[in-house]
């Protein structure tokens, strides 16, 4: 039974990364008639500025409302948005790399003063979250397929599908997909898509959002 329900999971993990690139080659080949209205809040401003840091570019998707997310020392997500009538919440991260590389730089050659290279560190950024929201391991991981990053203009990727263990910090909800895109030297965007049913409704509205941030 374990067998199968992990090659479930792997499945749904593979049906998601291939419906993000097919949403979004059937995005650009489509003419957009109507743009989301701007969300004027001190929050989505602020977002906005580190998604620009972050060298990316936020466009508010047509649908959602913005929510307050967890800024703490277990997670810091930066904004939060929901689709109303569904049960289902995005939080996203930006994590601008100009001065990790700048420090790594001054750094680099100096004995004793060893740092990661950053263009690496988003891995364990990823792997730190997973643990800690499933609690015991329990998630799959994939990377991205070329194909899905040249839709980010990014140059790596990785996508976690997680069990939640119960918690308030993460609104009780039961599962998550964590996904993550880097440019090399620039940013990483995190984005945790959580919901109560992992279904085909689940990834279709994970496809509403999959284009609002993306690096230039």
């Amino acid at each position: 039974m374990e067998y199968f329900k992990k090659r479930l999971n792997i499945a749904l993990v593979t049906t998601a990364i291939m419906l993000f690139v097919n949403i979004a080659v059937w995005a650009q080949a489509k003419p957009r008639h109507h743009k989301a209205e701007p969300n004027q809040s001190s929050g989505y401003a602020a977002f906005r500025q580190l998604a620009e840091e972050a060298g990316a570019d936020f466009k508010f998707p047509k649908g959602f409302k913005e929510i307050k997310v967890p800024n703490n020392e277990d997670f810091s997500f930066d904004y939060g948005m929901t689709l109303p009538g569904h049960d289902f919440e995005i939080w996203l991260e930006m994590k601008p790399l100009a001065r990790n590389w700048q420090s790594y730089e001054r750094t680099k050659g100096i004995s004793g003063s060893e740092q990661a290279n950053p263009d690496s560190l988003y891995k364990d950024v990823l792997n730190a979250y997973a643990m800690q929201l499933s609690g015991d391991s329990r998630y799959f991981t994939r990377n991205l397929t070329e194909e899905a990053l040249q839709q980010y203009n990014a140059d790596a990727g990785k996508t976690y599908l997680i069990n939640l263990a119960d918690s308030p910090d993460t609104r009780h909800y039961q599962y998550a997909l964590l996904i993550a895109v880097q440019k090399d030297h620039v940013g990483t965007i995190i984005a945790l898509c959580l919901t109560n049913d992992k279904g085909p409704g689940f990834f279709k509205n994970v496809s509403l959002a999959r284009n609002c941030l993306r690096f230039k």
